[in-house]
């Protein structure tokens, strides 16, 4: 039999995980989308186009890697007291590691340049759209945890 301890804490994984495929849906996406209209980006949002190696669209490996993110954003920016510095702390978190990851390690092996080439317009991208990614993966858990 599972504990009730057991229980809530597979239960706020789970609403972690669900904070930040949404939040890379609601949040990532449409700042993105923003840059692209703005004439920023060539990139556009939802892009559905399948990727290997189970050949989902895009968006959704995108918003899966999100959702994982969110398992090591939320334990983080958890022990924040401060209402301000929470905020502050899920704005930085997204706008730094995961660009950093994207950049030092995913590009490489995907055989392209590191940092975006060190343009810095191109560089400029991650961590907006991901800053806007963290805050918003930080705002959806604390109303997923208050709705429940």
């Amino acid at each position: 039999m599972v504990s009730p301890r057991t229980w809530a804490r597979e239960w706020r994984v789970l609403l972690e995980f669900v904070a930040g495929f949404c939040g890379t849906i609601f949040f990532h996406q449409p700042a993105l989308w923003l840059l692209h209209i703005a004439g920023m980006t060539p990139n556009t949002p939802y892009v559905m186009t399948p990727v290997p190696p189970f050949s989902v669209p895009s968006v959704i490996s995108l918003a899966f890697w999100g959702g994982i993110w969110a398992l090591i954003l939320i334990p983080v920016i958890a022990n924040v007291r401060n209402e301000a510095g929470y905020w502050i702390a899920a704005l930085v978190f997204g706008a730094i590691a995961p660009t950093a990851v994207a950049w030092f390690v995913v590009a490489p092996l995907k055989h392209q340049p590191m940092a975006a080439g060190w343009k810095p317009a191109a560089m400029a991208l991650g961590p907006i759209v991901n800053g806007a990614w963290g805050l918003g993966t930080a705002l959806l858990f604390r109303f997923f945890v208050r709705s429940k």
